[in-house]
């Protein structure tokens, strides 16, 4: 497990915009995949990009295909990882964690179960 330091969330009107980031720092990665995922109250952890070592394959939930944007930058013994979230609604509203330490291989969308490495979470509350 690696820790993962998020930022970026904040309250934001429909129709607006956020980009959360996530680093991870302290080892080599390699072709593993990262995520978000995120849990609004009352519902359980949800899956919402993933994104693979290369960038290659990206996965999104249906709900977001179109207004959020995965990306990740590699670097030697650090990682970033960013969701830039467009066209925001009030159904978005949630924690939003940042996973690494996922599948080697990004062939479909990933569950929370295939995570080891999980952030803290930042609230995202998007208002009517």
């Amino acid at each position: 497990q690696v820790p993962l330091v998020e930022s970026g969330g904040g309250l934001v009107k429909a129709g607006g915009s956020l980009r959360l980031s996530c680093a991870a720092s302290g080892r080599t990665f390699s072709d593993d995949t990262m995520g978000w995922f995120r849990q609004a109250p009352g519902k359980e952890r949800e899956f919402v990009a993933a994104v693979s070592w290369s960038g290659v394959n990206i996965y999104y939930a249906d709900s977001v295909k179109g207004r959020f944007t995965i990306s990740r930058e590699n670097a030697k013994m650090k990682v970033y990882l960013h969701l830039q979230m467009n066209s925001l609604k009030p159904e978005d509203t949630a924690i939003y964690y940042c996973a690494a330490d996922g599948p080697l291989t990004l062939m479909r969308p990933p569950t929370a179960a295939e995570f080891a490495s999980w952030g803290q979470g930042t609230q995202v509350t998007v208002s009517s």
